[in-house]
């Protein structure tokens, strides 16, 4: 038997989720509450919600990146799935059929729709401006009319993202108190039953990862031309 068995029978469960991929999903809920709550608490609170739009958006790219390269059921071509798997998903839900070790079906559209929403608002935030007095780091690399129009983008996609998370928390419900799976349990502990473990976290690789993504983000910050109300 497959040593990554070993642990099914214990009531701890095998490791799924590894640390970087847990700590990725709770410093997004962090970010992405923190800049909606900074947005509307006042001008004062402009720099924070331009703090946690940066930190947003390396985490998404980091995402994207260990989509590729991270652990076992982290990668996307573990979970993503043509319309056909959705459907069949879809149908087994009305059955006791055992969840699968990852992201389900449903869940790799969710996770999908997430990083581009949040790429999105994260990527037009760098150009928006308040008509104010604040601006995106890069308002200065484009004109006032595209920093507008791109501000339009970034408030309308809030909305869409509102409503992403709504749908999301309905889910987790209905997974968590209709069909019992566990799901908050594992994304806090990285732990299933009855499941394929992994054989461990890539920690270091993370870590690298997402300090060359923010270095990157910082020097381009760096470069791009000052943003003071002088540009309005």
């Amino acid at each position: 038997m497959n040593s990554n068995y070993a642990s099914y029978s214990g009531r701890a469960g095998v490791l799924v989720w590894d640390w970087p991929l847990r700590v990725f999903h709770w410093l997004l809920v962090i970010c992405v509450a923190g800049a909606w709550a900074t947005h509307y608490a006042g001008l004062e609170w402009f720099e924070w919600h331009r703090r946690l739009g940066y930190a947003t958006l390396v985490l998404v790219a980091f995402r994207v990146v260990w989509g590729f390269v991270g652990t076992r059921y982290a990668r996307f071509g573990s979970f993503v799935r043509g319309p056909r798997a959705i459907a069949e998903y879809v149908a087994s839900l009305r059955s006791s059929a055992a969840a699968p070790a990852g992201h389900n079906p449903l869940g790799a559209l969710s996770v999908i729709a997430f990083l581009a929403v949040l790429l999105v608002q994260a990527a037009t935030g760098l150009f928006a401006n308040d008509e104010v007095a604040n601006a995106g780091p890069f308002f200065g690399w484009v004109s006032q009319e595209t920093s507008n129009q791109l501000t339009s983008i970034h408030h309308l996609n809030s909305n869409v993202l509102l409503g992403l998370i709504a749908v999301h928390l309905l889910a987790v419900v209905y997974y968590d108190v209709m069909r019992r799976s566990g799901l908050t349990r594992a994304l806090l502990t990285g732990r299933k039953q009855r499941v394929e473990g992994i054989e461990g976290s890539r920690g270091v690789l993370a870590l690298i990862i997402v300090a060359l993504l923010a270095v990157a983000l910082a020097l381009a910050i760096r470069a791009a031309p000052e943003a003071t109300i002088s540009f309005f």
